[in-house]
């Protein structure tokens, strides 16, 4: 395992230096690049439709197509700039720590606040506030379309005015992936690195707050709305609420690890990141949510101490698993990780192939994926719809395990075929 590869939210980490936010960044055409952006959206409101049908079927047709009436509101629009302004103005407090990022090609470092958990705590204060003054969080969801459709539109308008904004700033400024003079795809990706104004870094910014705690405020939302209808909140109902809290959490409290991301020191900042920072993450992830209050399951509590073993088993995994490559980047002397077997290579770094990282190349992968079944395991086995997330995450983890492995074999060379020789389990021990 390459030391140096932090995870976060939008999707995870990658093996030769951090996580991407997507799995369609092999340089395809600009006709690719305009498909996804249609296609993305597309999907995003298929799935919010679908899951409030009767069959929620994640392969069936809507049950209908929503007119324009249906999906604009300037009210929607108003509620999604505000909880950007709110976000934005937790952002700017004063932070625990200020860290400073990778080196740029001019030899500077720029410097980011830690202060994502800090919003969260700031935001659920304010939100319980606002509940107990009568605040209608409840009736979040009967508007999760107009909701979403504002987010796309916003989206859109901010990859546009960061293009603009990216067409005078300096060579040096530019992002590797994303200028490569094709319209479209330097849309798509972004052709600036870092957005800023003044210390304010958009991509930063985006990359784990307003989508992340607006995730765990849909869901909230989700829950609230289903106590008013049946009496209480489900057991289901819960467990998602929990274990996908506990994921946003863990994201924001080990905040500082995104700054060696590839989102942060290689992709530019464009409509690939701003759609999924914005809109994907808040109304897609909070899927399972979104099912339950549709279509409530009943749930024991032999099967649910069994679901939390699945997510408890997945977070230990992945956890640990980040926490020592994490620990043996910043000091490879800690206590923890000293006597761990590594692997030199003629970059200078080295390769973990001991402890988690002996065990598979990826295991946060693994621990990932066991952790979004538990997520979906409280809806039941009898609606594919839950397990659109396991399912379109495992396949992008395939596609990016298997990117990784090109990146690194090209990076190390023979250190990691020595690597790969040793450990030669990709992602399921004695399966794959």
């Amino acid at each position: 395992m390459a030391v140096g590869m932090p995870r976060g939210p939008w999707i995870r980490p990658g093996v030769c230096g951090g996580r991407r936010a997507d799995p369609w960044t092999r340089s395809p055409p600009s006709p690719g690049a305009a498909a996804l952006m249609l296609l993305l959206p597309v999907t995003m409101f298929h799935l919010l439709l679908v899951a409030r049908s009767g069959p929620a079927r994640l392969l069936g047709p809507p049950p209908y197509l929503p007119g324009l009436e249906e999906l604009w509101s300037p009210w929607a629009l108003l509620l999604c700039l505000t909880w950007l302004g709110l976000q934005a103005a937790l952002y700017l407090l004063p932070a625990r720590k200020v860290a400073e990022g990778q080196e740029l090609k001019d030899k500077s470092r720029l410097r980011y606040p830690i202060n994502g958990f800090q919003a969260l705590m700031l935001t659920a204060l304010l939100v319980g506030l606002g509940v107990s003054a009568g605040l209608p969080l409840s009736a979040l969801p009967e508007i999760l379309l107009p909701l979403a459709f504002a987010a796309t539109l916003i989206a859109f308008i901010f990859s546009l005015l960061l293009y603009l904004k990216a067409l005078v700033a300096p060579a040096s400024a530019l992002a590797p992936g994303g200028n490569s003079g094709n319209l479209i795809y330097d849309f798509f990706l972004g052709r600036e690195l870092n957005p800023r104004i003044c210390s304010f870094d958009f991509k930063y910014f985006c990359e784990l707050r307003p989508g992340l705690i607006g995730w765990v405020l849909i869901n909230l939302a989700l829950l609230m709305q289903e106590a008013e209808l049946r009496g209480s909140p489900s057991l289901a109902m819960w467990l998602v609420n929990g274990f996908q809290l506990l994921y946003v959490g863990d994201a924001l409290w080990y905040e500082e690890a995104v700054l060696t991301t590839m989102d942060i020191i290689h992709d530019g900042f464009g409509f690939m990141l701003a759609f999924g920072d914005l809109a994907w993450v808040p109304f897609t992830y909070s899927l399972q949510a979104q099912f339950l209050l549709y279509h409530p399951q009943p749930l024991g509590w032999p099967l649910a101490s069994f679901i939390c073993l699945i997510n408890a088993v997945g977070y230990y995994i992945f956890r640990g698993a980040n926490s020592q490559k994490n620990t043996f980047r910043k000091n490879p002397s800690d206590p923890r990780v000293a006597d761990l077997e590594t692997i030199s290579t003629a970059t200078g770094r080295r390769l973990l192939v001991s402890g988690w990282w002996g065990m598979v190349r990826h295991p946060n992968y693994l621990g990932d994926l066991i952790m979004a079944l538990a997520w979906s395991l409280p809806c039941g086995v009898f609606h594919l719809l839950p397990y659109f997330y396991l399912l379109y995450f495992t396949a992008l983890l395939v596609h990016r395990e298997d990117r990784d492995e090109r990146q690194c074999l090209q990076k190390y060379g023979l250190a990691w075929r020595e690597y790969c020789r040793r450990v030669p389990y990709r992602i399921v021990p004695y399966v794959y």
